[in-house]
């Protein structure tokens, strides 16, 4: 954590002219370019002031502290911003946004504020199906879904993986998917950035990246990772859930929730190692050694991104992998339907722990910036260019996955996002206990009997992530939506309900 902090923090935060408006002024910690800004209700707020620790006789909020320590990094414009979800993360706050400026020769690029499970991300998969008919078969297909996607730490994957495929897949990201045959033209026209991104380079990740990743391909892992089949609950909007594919209440749809496993975790791993060096070289100095950063058109700013967009494209292929994986499952349970006739195509697939150049108005002015998004989901409005022809008059659809046995929510990108956020949103309901805390406090029976009293079938791994992943260790994934469509990061479109949660 941060060595330094101001002696009275509390001075420094003050509501903004919007109740639900956290703002954190220029001086809470040393170095401070812009302000902060967290969007959140009295409650939230109450839970990260509560957040409070000491470090050499000096007081701080975690969180927030790392907000304001996110607002000294060379390059940041406009705010470092905290939404609904944050928590306590390596580096950044998971629901912190830090967008710097690429005309600025000292600009960085901070692998803490992408996080060690890069493009960590969400897709939605709907169905022609509905609730009632799986009445009779919720518990075999909950097992279908169990034996066919490998799930768990140390699980392996069933693709053939060798060192030129990995290759291959971690620079095409879906093209390769759908040249192999996991996954349906459909699919890559609805996947944030088409499921690729262009600048992946192989020879900037390390042999040990590779061999992490080599028997993980298409696995789901553990920890807050899950495949949800799950019911529309309600529909906000019936024109822009219509243009998904949704039309009604009680209609099945799947989630899967999972990331770049091993493989991403060990390129930020040796990522971190090469910028504490590059810092030395370039006498960057930052308020916490996590921030750990490089300037982005350095060779390690610039090794970092390749390899950082190699782990987005191993996210993409895993959960495409993982969707064709959930398609076999389905027909084994419905003899004689096809994936097809079962209408088992991609609603959309969003990022959560990745960077990327856009272009925004800073000032009144276009500028090109890295975003980082940690924790926080893209949200782009309508119009926008990098959203799919068919999504272009509703806006990007936003998926975030809630809590085990709880909602989740697909909502939609707006101008006001764009405006506030860098086109940015929360990513889900955010924790608010650790998972330590979580396995003292809670009895994985408990859970289970909480879990079959809401008529949900549950297949996992270990007691243990029973625990660790309860509904009670995060914030209530309805009020976090609810105070980002207040706030104008996003609009509500459809809520969700779980049927199945399959856990590693």
């Amino acid at each position: 954590m941060p060595p330094k902090a101001a002696a009275d923090p509390e001075k420094f935060l003050r509501s903004g002219p919007n109740v639900h408006e956290l703002h954190i002024d220029i001086g809470m910690v040393p170095g401070m370019r812009v302000p902060g800004i967290c969007f959140v209700d009295e409650e939230m707020k109450r839970q990260l002031t509560f957040d409070l620790r000491n470090s050499g006789g000096r007081k701080y909020f975690v969180s927030l502290a790392q907000v304001a320590n996110v607002a000294c990094l060379p390059g940041i414009v406009k705010h470092s911003i905290g939404l609904p979800d944050m928590h306590t993360g390596y580096g950044f706050s998971i629901g912190n946004i830090c967008a710097v400026d690429t005309a600025d020769p000292n600009a960085v690029v901070s692998p803490g504020g992408i996080g060690f499970d890069i493009n960590c991300g969400v897709r939605v998969i709907r169905t022609n199906l509905h609730e009632r008919d799986l009445a009779d078969i919720k518990e075999q297909l909950a097992q279908s879904i169990f034996d066919h996607v490998p799930v768990g730490v140390g699980s392996e994957g069933i693709l053939p993986a060798t060192g030129p495929v990995l290759r291959s897949a971690i620079e095409h990201g879906m093209d390769w998917s759908l040249r192999e045959g996991y996954a349906w033209a459909e699919d890559k026209e609805h996947c944030e950035e088409y499921g690729r991104m262009l600048n992946a380079d192989a020879t900037a990740v390390s042999t040990r990246a590779m061999k992490r990743g080599l028997p993980q391909l298409g696995t789901l892992g553990a920890g807050n990772h899950f495949i949800e089949v799950q019911a529309v609950e309600e529909i906000y909007d019936k024109r822009a859930a219509g243009r998904m594919g949704i039309d009604q209440i009680g209609q099945v749809v799947i989630m899967c929730h999972c990331g770049s496993r091993g493989f991403g975790h060990q390129i930020a791993t040796d990522s971190l190692v090469a910028m504490e060096k590059h810092m030395a070289e370039q006498g960057i100095v930052v308020n916490d050694p996590q921030l750990a950063c490089a300037k982005i058109a350095s060779e390690t700013g610039q090794a970092y991104l390749k390899g950082m967009a190699c782990a987005a494209n191993y996210a993409w292929v895993n959960r495409s992998s993982m969707t064709f994986l959930l398609r076999q499952a389905f027909m084994k349970m419905f003899p004689g339907e096809t994936a097809d006739d079962l209408d088992m195509q991609v609603v959309y697939d969003v990022s959560h722990n990745v960077a990327k150049f856009e272009e925004h108005l800073v000032d009144g002015k276009p500028r090109s910036l890295l975003l980082h998004r940690k924790g926080s989901t893209r949200c782009f409005p309508p119009f926008h260019p990098s959203i799919p022809v068919d999504y272009q008059h509703i806006g990007q659809p936003v998926l975030i996955g809630g809590s085990m046995g709880t909602n989740s929510h697909i909502m939609l990108g707006n101008d006001t996002a764009m405006e506030k956020a860098f086109g940015s949103t929360c990513h889900g309901a955010g924790r608010n206990t650790s998972r330590a805390a979580q396995r003292r406090e809670a009895d994985y029976r408990d859970v289970l009997a909480t879990l079959g009293e809401k008529g949900i079938a549950i297949r996992v791994a270990s007691p243990h992530l029973l625990m660790e992943e309860c509904a009670e260790a995060y914030k209530d994934v309805n009020q976090v939506v609810g105070v980002c469509q207040r706030v104008g990061l996003g609009t509500k479109a459809v809520k969700l309900r779980p049927l199945i949660v399959v856990k590693g």
